[in-house]
């Protein structure tokens, strides 16, 4: 692990916010890391607003996609809610359909099959809507790179509105409308926001349009928060806000679905970490192992004894989906082995038979042993279908890009994509990967990377600091949760491995600078154990967390890496 202690800010300036906000420097040094240096930018972090929100109409083509649907339903015309199978398109679709819904009777939703139609737009999904004479398609979370499928919509009569957060490639869809705000042309003031995030500005349009009162689809932010959580985009400007209104419509009014997964795992108060590791992988897991309608039928329901049975399906497609990952995890990095690639400067690896639903969590899984970018195949009708996975710094996106000669099709972010290609095409693909990242990645992107807030005593962790830094959450990319790093420590000789099969840490930690013992919890890091029981000093880099036993609060270290 490579540890990297961030640049210390201004002085000045930390000392002037200090000042500002009464509060001790440590935590304003924190503040300022994250670019918050005044009274009324704290005050926007710690207090986020709806009030902080962009007007919807500043996106590009908004008025036109309103338009459209306004006249779809002064026509009588039947729409269709389309979108990605993954939790940002399913609670994107649940979201427009119910509340386009919730006005007009004649709006229906389709997610396509993950394994006959694959990522995106479908032709299978534009010959439904043809055959039930649907005139109007909102595509969310997907779109903006199906040049093809739109023209044969247009061809049958039938008209797009594109609602995407994905990289624009160099030809646009000829649709009506076009909501993304990385179209550079778009001049909309925050372009991070995922796919849902962009179906809840349509709505708030269609509402602001309609001079109806903002709280009215407040809430529909649940959904909001849950795609914001699981779908790893920043989490600042609007997104910081949606998220944290949104995690609090979770925590006191969620809607009938949600309320019943959280039945289901028995949590009385979810963070925004709870959304990332329970929420959204029970409802992916629905379109990873079945289908996404299963999703959407689950966020749209009213009947909570309807939901909660939905929700027990939902849990079986989750224990599944884990049986899944574990297998062909073992077999992917088995197939690394027998290869002989464990010193490549990529992961990639194909089996006919692997699940489509879990490669790309597979492909993490890899990542965790061989910090590499990497892409997991499997085979997917007449083609090999891929989840591409990439590691700090490295643009994924930009890679496959340099690969295109050998790919029908790719799409996704700098971090994750997907694609297709022929099988012949697969070994060269392959090779041509290797040559791109080996050529354009620098070493140190190779080497999983700890970014360090500060160095600090652990005494100065106290329970007054941490209640204030509970406030700086939600945390997510560009906002993470603040990382320490402390020297001078020794066990206190109560060291252990734990865990079924022993591979975490615990640890009673003694610090030289006050004598006082402290808890310590690494996950993974139990072949480290071997660094403490020898009686030297050794340095920790760690998150501060609550622990919670038997009614009992205490704070604890929760341990990223340990050396002497």
């Amino acid at each position: 692990m490579l540890w990297n202690i961030k640049k210390e800010p201004d002085q000045t300036k930390i000392l002037k916010l200090a000042k500002a906000l009464h509060v001790d420097v440590l935590l304003a040094k924190l503040l300022v890391l994250r670019g918050i240096e005044t009274y009324e930018q704290a005050k926007s972090f710690f207090r986020p607003n709806l009030n902080e929100l962009h007007d919807p109409f500043l996106m590009k083509d908004m008025n036109l996609a309103i338009n459209r649907i306004e006249n779809a339903i002064k026509n009588n015309e039947n729409i269709m809610i389309f979108g990605d199978y993954d939790v940002d398109g399913t609670t994107a679709v649940s979201l427009v359909y119910s509340y386009l819904n919730g006005i007009y009777s004649n709006v229906t939703t389709y997610i396509p099959d993950r394994y006959n139609e694959g990522y995106g737009v479908s032709y299978q999904g534009i010959d439904f809507a043809n055959d039930n004479d649907i005139r109007l398609i909102i595509a969310l979370d997907c779109g903006i790179k199906a040049v093809e499928k739109v023209a044969y919509a247009k061809e049958k009569n039938i008209d797009f509105i594109i609602c995407d957060h994905h990289r624009p490639g160099k030809e646009i869809p000829n649709a009506i409308a076009i909501l993304n705000p990385k179209q550079a042309d778009c001049k909309y003031p925050y372009d991070e926001l995922c796919g849902c995030g962009i179906g809840f500005k349509l709505i708030q349009a269609i509402h602001q349009k309609n001079g109806q009162d903002f709280n009215e689809i407040k809430p529909y932010l649940d959904l909001v928060a849950t795609a914001i959580a699981a779908d790893i985009v920043p989490m600042t400007g609007e997104n910081r806000v949606l998220a944290s209104i949104g995690l609090q419509v979770i925590n006191q009014q969620p809607r009938i679905g949600i309320k019943a997964l959280i039945h289901l795992i028995k949590k009385p108060e979810l963070t925004i970490t709870d959304v990332v590791f329970t929420i959204a992988p029970r409802i992916n897991a629905a379109g990873r192992m079945k289908s996404g309608i299963h999703a959407v039928q689950l966020l749209t329901e009213t009947n909570f004894d309807k939901a909660k049975q939905i929700a027990i399906e939902i849990e079986q497609f989750n224990k599944n989906r884990k049986e899944f990952d574990k297998r062909i995890t073992i077999e992917a990095l088995q197939q690394i082995v027998d290869n002989n690639e464990e010193e490549k400067f990529t992961s990639v690896v194909f089996q006919e038979d692997w699940h489509k639903g879990v490669i790309g969590i597979v492909a993490s899984r890899l990542i965790e042993k061989y910090y590499r970018p990497t892409l997991v195949f499997t085979k997917s009708g007449d083609y090999y279908a891929a989840s591409a996975r990439s590691v700090r710094g490295f643009d994924v996106y930009k890679a496959l890009e340099s690969c295109s000669e050998f790919i029908e099709q790719f799409g996704g972010h700098k971090y994750a994509a997907g694609l297709t290609l022929k099988p012949e095409n697969y070994q060269k693909f392959k090779n041509k990967f290797e040559e791109v990242v080996k050529d354009t990645i620098p070493p140190d992107l190779l080497i999983p990377e700890i970014r360090i807030d500060a160095q600090v005593f652990v005494s100065d962790l106290t329970p007054k600091f941490n209640r204030i830094l509970k406030q700086f959450a939600p945390f997510g990319p560009q906002n993470m949760k603040p990382v320490f790093m402390t020297s001078g420590l020794r066990d206190n000789g109560f060291g252990k491995k734990i865990g079924v099969d022993k591979t975490h840490l615990k640890l009673s930690i003694i610090s030289g600078s006050d004598n006082k013992t402290y808890n310590a919890i690494g996950f993974n890091l139990g072949e480290k154990l071997s660094l403490t029981n020898k009686g030297n000093d050794f340095e920790i880099a760690y998150t501060l967390e609550e622990n919670h036993w038997n009614g009992i609060t205490s704070l604890q270290l929760n341990l990223k890496d340990l050396q002497n």
